[in-house]
């Protein structure tokens, strides 16, 4: 049985692999910005982020590190409290199709004041021929949990 297409454009492997960084990245970013975090809290954060993103394919294994000492407060008394901002955000990924092998992080520069994403490592990958399986229907890849993750919060 043949595996279903799942990207109209001919990719590679590696060039799936890169697209699904993205978006896990992506998803990250504009999800989670805004939440309340804490100390006491960030540990708990950055392993709920871990868990959810460990459900998706590909994801071999991830790593979230939240430091909620990098943010500001706002509010005034019982209503001051800090949220997750770009600057305590550091998020690394690997993701695995068969051979193929991404590692992508999003992290704030503070030389470039921006929460940039970006590509550590990708291994080749073959480019397909024809109109064949897409990478998420070839065996090999790892869907759901990861048997890995590696939260290392400050808190």
């Amino acid at each position: 049985m043949a595996a279903p297409v799942v990207h109209r454009a001919r990719l590679s492997r590696r060039e799936a692999l890169l697209f699904e960084a993205g978006i896990k990245l992506g998803g990250i970013f504009h999800q989670y910005l805004g939440i309340p975090v804490s100390r006491r809290t960030a540990r708990d954060l950055a392993r709920a982020i871990e868990d959810a993103v460990s459900l998706q394919p590909y994801v071999e294994a991830i790593d979230v590190r939240i430091d909620p000492t990098r943010g500001g407060r706002t509010g005034v008394g019982r209503f001051a409290y800090r949220y997750l901002t770009p600057e305590m955000l550091h998020v690394r990924v690997r993701l695995r199709d068969g051979p193929t092998e991404v590692v992508a992080r999003l992290e704030h520069r503070s030389d470039l004041r921006y929460p940039l994403m970006s590509v550590d490592r990708a291994t080749p990958g073959a480019r397909r021929g024809g109109a064949g399986p897409s990478a998420a229907g070839r065996g090999g890849r790892r869907a759901g949990r990861s048997g890995r993750r590696t939260s290392r919060s400050a808190g």
